[in-house]
């Protein structure tokens, strides 16, 4: 107190901690149905499309490792034959890398297209009655 008159100060958060402190709220808050419903369907939809690709990337990855080793094995090692047939196993499992990522899609996508079409159903049709 200041010359007989109050003083106080008065903070409010910013946009952005307003929104942070709204989005850690939002996790604490039971979900209606409709925003489980979502969840499932970001969650399978997630499976379909990431599953396949860690696959594909995968195998990728190790075909270009067992490639390069094969390449020094012929110009560091000197051992040419085995350079070779280890060059080009990793060019075969490099090379299989997209068929397995087109079989795993291919495959999650049949396995949870039903599931993924009736719940997106439910909410499109949520949508339209309200």
């Amino acid at each position: 107190m200041k010359d007989g008159n109050f003083e106080y100060k008065y903070s409010a958060l910013t946009e952005e901690e307003r929104a942070e402190a709204e989005y850690i709220r939002s996790q604490y808050l039971e979900k209606n149905e409709k925003e489980e419903k979502l969840d499932k369907l970001r969650s399978l939809d997630g499976k379909v499309k990431n599953i396949p690709t860690i696959f594909g990337l995968v195998l990728g990855i190790i075909g270009t490792l067992i490639f390069g080793l094969g390449i020094a094995m012929i110009l560091e090692w000197n051992i040419t034959i085995w350079g070779v047939v280890v060059g080009i196993i990793g060019l075969c499992v490099a090379g299989i890398a997209y068929f397995i990522y087109e079989y795993v899609r291919s495959y999650l996508t049949n396995k949870y297209s039903e599931e993924i079409i009736d719940i997106s159903n439910e909410l499109l049709n949520e949508d339209k009655e309200q």
